[in-house]
């Protein structure tokens, strides 16, 4: 039997991009997988990762924390924290909504789990946006966080609070930091990757929100998933509870190199309109992932290349459920 295999897991968030990329893994893996997931989530990227009927449907709030009473009931032994809010833009139009849902749903979320009689991990997604601008790269796990703009700041504030929970009250809970995430399935076009990919299928001009020279670490979805699952494995008993990792490639590249890189997958040679709108965005960002190699065993193995082409495949083979 795998490690998985039998364990009740529940994903917030699974009906989300890279939720129900978990989701999927887990469920190959042989788990029985539980999403929670707002009443209106329509959890499309479930239904397209061809999952939507073997992972059962929670439906709740998370800053409600009566929503989450079901968790005392000892049901599960392992939870993925997902769940946000998860777009700057986003953020920064509705900063109010971006604080309760990643904060005060966090700590929902983490008193739940503190009261539950069955709950032997927790993993909660931060993010390298928690760090802000800081002044050298790569990122190490050991830098101060200085998320400023809302999406940045709610970060943190989920980062600290998840390892404060560990500390103070013993429960066995890790944090991610995970670089840009990209793959197939993520429904948010507003994103550099779906949305180029969109527009050349669509035959669209592509647009750029940025200048197009912030510096991001990229990695795709499969590897991400694999450094979840690396270290709640390692979250109940082996002494590092409490601790952040870095999940990313150590690669930093800009957006307009990545850009050109999907456009190559794409077999586009398109411009792009480049709107130099971005707000709230951090400058450069690239993570050092050494301590997740080191204690977890845990490394990026999808070259930026492979798993752009990989990606754009995925939505050459979903554009007709995506845009009609």
């Amino acid at each position: 039997m795998g490690v998985w295999e039998g364990r009740k897991v529940l994903v917030t968030g699974a009906g989300g991009f890279v939720g129900a990329w978990l989701a999927k893994e887990l469920v190959g893996k042989g788990a029985k997988v539980s999403a929670f997931c707002l009443r209106k989530d329509e959890a499309k990227p479930l239904r397209m990762h061809g999952i939507a009927g073997k992972v059962a449907r929670i439906e709740g709030d998370l800053t409600k924390s009566e929503d989450l009473a079901f968790l005392r009931s000892g049901d599960f032994d392992t939870c993925f924290h997902l769940a946000a809010q998860a777009l700057v833009l986003d953020a920064n139009r509705s900063p109010t909504r971006t604080f309760e849902v990643n904060i005060t749903g966090t700590w929902n979320l983490l008193e739940a789990c503190r009261n539950s009689k069955s709950i032997e991990r927790v993993i909660v997604a931060s993010s390298d946006k928690a760090y802000g601008e800081q002044p050298r790269l790569p990122y190490t796990e050991d830098m101060p966080l200085l998320g400023a703009g809302p999406y940045d700041a709610s970060k943190a504030c989920a980062d600290i609070l998840t390892r404060s929970y560990a500390k103070s009250y013993g429960l066995p809970a890790t944090v991610t930091r995970c670089a840009n995430i990209y793959g197939g399935g993520d429904p948010n076009l507003s994103r550099i990757v779906p949305g180029t990919i969109i527009s050349v299928l669509r035959g669209d001009t592509p647009v750029i929100r940025s200048d197009g020279k912030l510096v991001r670490d990229y990695i795709y979805a499969g590897d991400a998933v694999a450094g979840y699952l690396a270290l709640a494995e390692k979250t109940a008993g082996d002494g590092i509870s409490g601790e952040a990792f870095n999940f990313g490639t150590g690669k930093p590249t800009t957006v307009l190199e990545l850009f050109r890189q999907v456009m190559r997958a794409c077999g586009s040679s398109a411009e792009p309109i480049v709107l130099n709108q971005a707000k709230n965005e951090i400058g450069r960002q690239c993570l050092d992932s050494s301590k997740a190699k080191r204690l977890l065993g845990w490394e990026a193995r999808v070259p930026l290349e492979k798993g752009i082409g990989e990606t754009v495949a995925w939505y050459r083979a979903h554009v007709k459920e995506l845009i009609g």
